[in-house]
């Protein structure tokens, strides 16, 4: 590749965040996800393509499908060195898929465009398999389906008694209290916070859908005192949640400002664990141990397809112990009572 790719984030007229690699054929297609596509997504479209031409040192109109090869086996890494979590090597199956959903999503942009030699997308859909007879498509990347991870109730309390300011604990209460993704906290507007019906609009959620959640109130005491006492007076944006000090000030909170503050507040409370989904995790979970119906979990969560939510019904082991045991000792009951008649008509 010619140009040497350098990733630069920058605010557009309207304060929302930019990001730019440097190419013309690039910079185009971050401008096309921008103005249809979450902050995160843009976000990490921008990271996986600096990565993939990082390691790939071709113009994006020469890649091929061998390039495509090349870089999955080079993001796999050693593959004698794996991690116990997962048992895999180098970068985890869900970052490597969305990698290649970003560049998938690029390659179908630049074909759409009909203004390059392109004429197919480079990224293979798959490969093809038989399965039972039958020919079908085997993802390139097998991204395994795992529990969430989610905090007990001590871990919880010490992340919160670690936060240092009203507005960290708001938006740690908001995930933990009403399920938000990072996104969804970051795209809260004054108007979208229903004081008088203990709600929050979600204007940004996921692919651009809105709900409305109820939140516990320890959440509005938390973003009163927010808005009390720390977030800026002059502050030339509606967005909740602003950086309070130094040349920001006044402006929305970023993703990586989010991630720093959790960042300190786990090392304060000697926490090995707590992310933003890891909160959101917890908050669904608990909803659906207390009884709260999947379906309006679901709704909670934001979930256009209750698929999504059926991992809710694997919960906790005292939970799933509890679940167990119950109904263990119906079916026994039942035995009995069974076992019982039989020997009284016999």
């Amino acid at each position: 590749m010619t140009t040497t790719l350098t990733l630069v984030r920058f605010s557009s007229p309207s304060g929302e965040d930019r990001y730019s690699l440097g190419h013309p054929l690039l910079d185009r297609y971050l401008e096309f996800v921008a103005g249809r596509a979450r902050p995160n997504t843009l976000r990490a479209a921008a990271f996986d393509l600096k990565t993939f031409f990082s390691v790939i040192d071709k113009d994006p109109a020469d890649v091929v499908a061998t390039d495509v090869f090349d870089f999955l086996a080079q993001q796999r890494g050693d593959r004698k060195v794996v991690r116990m979590a997962d048992r895999e090597s180098g970068v985890s199956a869900r970052t490597l898929a969305r990698r290649l959903s970003s560049l998938s999503g690029l390659y179908a942009y630049l074909m759409a465009r009909d203004d390059t030699a392109l004429r197919s997308n480079p990224v293979p859909r798959g490969l093809a398999t038989r399965s039972g007879g039958r020919l079908r498509m085997a993802p390139l990347v097998r991204v395994p389906r795992t529990l969430p991870k989610i905090l007990a109730p001590g871990e919880a309390d010490a992340l919160l008694s670690s936060l240092r300011r009203h507005r960290d604990r708001a938006m740690v209460l908001a995930m933990l209290l009403g399920g938000l993704r990072r996104c969804e906290v970051l795209g809260l507007r004054l108007e979208d916070v229903r004081v008088g019906d203990r709600a929050l609009f979600v204007n940004e959620g996921k692919g651009g859908h809105q709900r409305v959640v109820p939140v516990a109130n320890p959440f509005f005491t938390a973003v009163g005192d927010y808005l009390r006492t720390e977030r800026p007076k002059d502050a030339g944006t509606d967005r909740v949640f602003l950086v309070l000090k130094g040349p920001r000030r006044g402006r929305p909170l970023s993703a990586e400002g989010v991630d720093e503050i959790l960042a300190g507040a786990r090392i304060r409370a000697r926490l090995e664990h707590g992310t933003c989904h890891e909160l959101r995790h917890t908050c669904l979970t608990r909803l659906r141990e207390a009884g709260m119906a999947l379906e309006a979990v679901q709704a909670q969560a934001g979930h256009r397809s209750i698929e999504s939510t059926r991992v809710y019904l694997h919960l906790t082991n005292d939970w799933l112990a509890g679940e167990y045991h119950r109904a263990s000792g119906l079916i026994d009951r039942a035995a009995r009572e069974l076992t019982a008649m039989q020997e009284v008509t016999a």
